[in-house]
């Protein structure tokens, strides 16, 4: 038996980091994997994330997709016009644009 999933599917894998118990990868849902990644992340099911990872073995590819995941949290953040959850500063500040970070700032 394979752990590798069946079909042509993205997975995505979140690493967070569990202070003295290190760091772990966790597996987001299979259906709706890359807007679940974002909601669980803004949820606070990943606390203190490392790194955001992409693969497809049918495809024969992974990619770390921490820049685009972080974007889109600083982009609806911005949109709410909040700052966003504290557990996810470091990661968002790590990983997203500082000109999108900008944005953030509130206007009276």
């Amino acid at each position: 038996m394979s752990i590798a999933p069946n079909g042509d599917e993205t997975i995505y894998m979140v690493t967070s980091n569990f202070g003295r118990n290190g760091n772990a990868w966790r597996e987001a849902d299979f259906e709706r994997a890359l807007e679940t990644v974002i909601q669980d992340l803004l949820a606070g099911k990943y606390r203190q994330p490392i790194r955001v990872v992409a693969f497809n073995t049918a495809e024969r590819w992974s990619e770390d997709v921490s820049e685009d995941i972080a974007r889109e949290i600083q982009r609806r953040c911005n949109l709410q016009l909040t700052d966003g959850p504290s557990y996810l500063r470091e990661f968002v500040d790590r990983y997203s644009q500082q000109d999108l970070q900008q944005f953030s700032l509130r206007l009276v």
